[in-house]
């Protein structure tokens, strides 16, 4: 096996830390046979390993990885945008991008976190949705003076007209973060999937 792309990146960052192969097999949990196996070209670093030599130089896996990984901003876009099917029906914001995600996944530069950003907002925002709406019903049954289906109803679409208001917004900005090549934002989202 020659050597190929990634092991020249591992090769090439190790260096420029200043890492001796041996370092870098302390710092990744590695074998030195593995390290040096790597660098030639005799094996290509998946899963685990790739995620261990990947933390230890301080860099994404999608950063060391060769295979025909391109860079395709046009599908990230309509990755990211297809999240707005949850207008249509919530849980949409999430099958759909999962799907493409799961299409292209490790093929496209920057695809796994992005897809993991999409879905762990979208499930964040899909499961703050249906707990609202359910916590609003029980307040009004339970606790309200006058408590009247109308008045559910009235509160329950004020607070999804909120929540469908901030999950569009929060799509459209990132949808321009995404073609000027920035990183999305959505800090606020629970950690459901890791890259």
């Amino acid at each position: 096996m020659k050597n190929t792309e990634t092991s020249v990146k591992i090769k090439e960052i190790r260096n420029r830390l200043g890492f001796s192969q041996e370092e870098l097999a302390e710092k990744s949990g590695l074998s030195l046979r593995t390290i040096q196996r790597i660098e030639n070209g005799e094996t290509k670093p998946l899963g685990d390993s790739l995620k261990k030599i990947s933390n230890a130089l301080n860099v994404t896996p999608d950063e060391l990885i060769d295979w025909a990984i391109q860079e395709d901003n046009v599908f990230l876009k309509i990755l990211h945008l297809s999240s707005l099917t949850f207008l249509f029906f919530p849980l949409f914001g999430v099958l759909i991008p999962y799907f493409m995600w799961n299409s292209k996944k490790n093929k496209i530069k920057g695809i796994n976190t992005l897809g993991a950003a999409i879905l762990n907002f979208q499930l964040t925002w899909n499961l703050i949705l249906f707990l609202g709406i359910i916590l609003i019903a029980v307040y009004i049954i339970f606790f309200s003076k006058n408590p009247a289906i109308a008045l559910i109803f009235v509160s329950s679409l004020r607070f999804m007209s909120y929540m469908y208001t901030i999950n569009f917004l929060l799509i459209i900005f990132n949808s321009i973060r995404i073609s000027n090549n920035k990183p999305v934002w959505y800090n606020t989202s629970v950690k459901f999937l890791k890259v």
